[in-house]
């Protein structure tokens, strides 16, 4: 599908609709072209591909059930050619395998009938937005000569299958506070194929292509096998994208860490707005029921930490980085996470302070309350399963 250009900051622009009932059809219309956007309408999906392929689409907003071919089927036709296209999809009768299935290819949003006009208006403006930043970053990407993504699906795909192959877990130790010993270890991914070297071009990737489920399901099993070498008390803190809550894998009695469950520590990043996810409390609900503990990575770092702390409520929270670094000789800072690490102690939440690589931040995180202690200082990641230290 073509590559097109983006809309001006303060331009909607084309949103293309698809639809078999010309009434909900109109209904749409005149909801988002009250929104000032350009709206394309199809009764057929099959007619909206060629309109995509076209070029100069920004997002597509598609009915699930229709008869020559679903919304989820068009999902796929999209991203056989285009990684980044925003697809809202849209059903009046929710069903398991539609909604996972969605997930699998990408869907931006998976919306229910009835909604309200400004649900929908609020959902295509986030995702006009975010088209727009992907792009950017792709661009970036190219400008800059990254070690990054390749632009073209076949190679990212090679990449990335090259990346899963390759890939194993590093492990660093969390100490408590009080006598250094383990209380845990966080499971860091790693891979040996060159042109998606950091976790994060990893996990890059896999969004790009839909296929968040296989990377969290293969690291979550790398993970849990490693674990039998590991003290019968340490925890498992392993990272789990907001998405991979909608993973049905997830909460499965034969997943690869059910057995380990009362031992797994699932740390929420926020590479994905967690309010995005559908029901999330009550997938929250059911994790904790099978013996898992939450954790809220990056406590302090914006909005969407604090908006992931209220929706999680978790057992365990991170305190971000930027408020630890060089804490000894910054008053505001120590105010600040002597404050949050009060609240948190109030609400009988465990306190990490991660990344201190220092032993003036580790006194002073130590002196402010917090319970657990993660960092270069103690032991740097590695195979498992690195020995912690105090740090002198």
């Amino acid at each position: 599908m073509a590559s097109e250009l983006l809309p001006a900051p303060g331009r909607p622009g084309t949103i293309v609709l698809v639809d078999d009932e010309p009434e909900a059809l109109r209904a749409f219309q005149r909801t988002l072209r009250s929104a000032g956007y350009q709206v394309e309408a199809f009764g057929d999906a099959r007619d909206a591909v060629k309109r995509v392929a076209a070029g100069g689409v920004h997002v597509v907003v598609s009915d699930i059930s229709m008869p020559e071919m679903t919304g989820v089927e068009l999902l796929r036709t999209i991203r056989e050619h285009d990684a980044d296209l925003p697809v809202v999809l849209v059903t009046g009768l929710p069903a398991i395998e539609s909604a996972t299935d969605a997930v699998e290819y990408g869907a931006f949003k998976y919306i229910v009938k009835p909604f309200e006009p400004e649900e929908l208006k609020n959902t295509v403006d986030r995702a006009r937005k975010l088209y727009r930043l992907a792009r950017m970053k792709r661009e970036a990407l190219k400008l800059l000569g990254a070690n990054a993504i390749s632009a073209d699906r076949a190679g990212l795909e090679a990449s990335f299958d090259s990346a899963l192959a390759s890939l194993w877990m590093a492990f660093q130790p969390i100490v408590r506070a009080s006598d250094c010993s383990v209380f845990g270890y966080e499971a860091l991914l790693r891979t040996e194929e060159p042109t998606l070297i950091r976790p994060d071009l990893v996990v890059d990737a896999a969004e790009r292509l839909g296929v968040l489920p296989r990377l969290g399901r293969r690291v979550r099993a790398l993970a849990a096998a490693a674990m039998s070498e590991a003290a019968p008390d340490a925890c498992l803190f392993i990272n789990l994208h907001p998405l991979d809550l909608s993973d049905p894998e997830l909460y499965e009695k034969t997943s690869s860490l059910s057995h380990l469950a009362h031992r797994v520590v699932l740390e929420v990043t926020e590479r994905a707005a967690i309010e995005e996810v559908e029901g999330v409390e009550k997938r929250v609900h059911q994790l904790r029921e099978h013996g898992f503990r939450i954790a809220v990575d990056d406590l302090g770092a914006g909005y969407a930490g604090l908006s992931s702390f209220a929706l999680l409520e978790p057992e365990i929270v991170k305190l971000d980085v930027s408020l630890l670094r060089d804490i000894d000789q910054s008053p505001v800072k120590q105010k600040l996470v002597a404050s949050m690490t009060a609240l948190c102690k109030d609400m009988g939440f465990l306190v990490v302070a991660e990344g201190i690589e220092t032993r003036a931040e580790r006194d002073c995180v130590v002196a402010l309350g917090c319970d657990l202690l993660q960092g270069y200082l103690f032991a740097r990641p590695g195979r498992p399963f690195p020995t912690a230290g105090w740090g002198g």
